[in-house]
């Protein structure tokens, strides 16, 4: 049984994380496996929108304390970092496709930060995020240290990193933190209309808005609108646009190829 499951449908990559027996916590094949078919998302012409999401009761439960503390198996905290999980957050920003974080359950540590690095977060409303680092003596890693204090500001971000404070969806969507909580009869649901909605959607486009937020990060004002401005100048020239704008026109539904 593999612990990443992938399949596509309707446009729309569904991967799941699938060591439901460890609460989908990561150890360094499940780490390898999760690159290989990120890679593969992004270069599938027939894949225009990523689901991520876990398979059982867990999203994901962050590093697989297992591997940690077994001398024959620890890789060490460096390449954990350097060749688990820094590669998967990249992988998750760069990818000039939308990702949706359907998040299933408990997303806790690591795999807290992973989803929150996605483009959209849902979750259902039994779902629980906790940054939980500190309650066994670590640090936030996986980004969560970049992501959650401009998510929701600095000092709730800086008291949920010391205080390991288990977070519900509803909560979550109220500080900004994720983009939605729903009711788990809605969920499935929910994550399908979605991606299938961003899947129909101009794929250029949206790649080119997902560059332009992760540069406005590190941007100055000036920066950001010369960016701004030479990114709509490509996007302006996509097919995608000119079928928006004759479908306007012609007052009907435009039929993107994502191009």
């Amino acid at each position: 049984m593999s612990s990443i499951e992938l399949k596509i449908e309707n446009k729309v990559a569904f991967i799941t994380l699938n060591r439901p027996e460890v609460f989908n916590s990561f150890n360094r094949e499940m780490a390898f496996l999760l690159h290989d078919t990120l890679d593969a998302c992004e270069t599938n012409a027939e894949v225009r929108a990523i689901v991520l999401t876990g398979n059982g009761k867990a999203f994901c439960a962050g590093q697989d304390l297992k591997e940690v503390t077994d001398p024959e198996l620890n890789p060490g905290f460096k390449k954990i970092l350097e060749e688990h999980y820094n590669p998967i957050i990249t992988r998750l920003r760069n990818i000039k496709k939308p990702i949706i974080a359907a998040v299933n359950g408990v997303a806790a540590g690591a795999g807290a930060n992973i989803a929150l690095a996605c483009d959209i977060v849902v979750a259902h409303e039994k779902v629980s995020f906790i940054q939980a680092f500190s309650l066994i003596g670590l640090v936030p890693d996986s980004a969560g240290t970049f992501f959650l204090p401009r998510l929701i500001g600095f000092q709730k971000a800086q008291a949920l990193a010391m205080l390991g404070d288990k977070i519900s969806a509803e909560e979550a969507e109220k500080m900004g933190m994720i983009y939605k909580s729903v009711s788990l009869d809605d969920f499935e649901e929910t994550i399908n209309q979605l991606a299938l909605k961003l899947s129909n959607m101009p794929t250029k486009a949206l790649g080119l808005i997902k560059e332009l937020f992760n540069s406005s990060m590190t941007n100055t004002l000036d920066q950001q609108l010369a960016l701004e401005s030479k990114l709509q100048i490509e996007a302006a020239s996509s097919n995608d646009y000119a079928e928006g704008v004759a479908a306007f026109i012609e007052k009907r539904k435009p039929n993107f190829n994502g191009n």
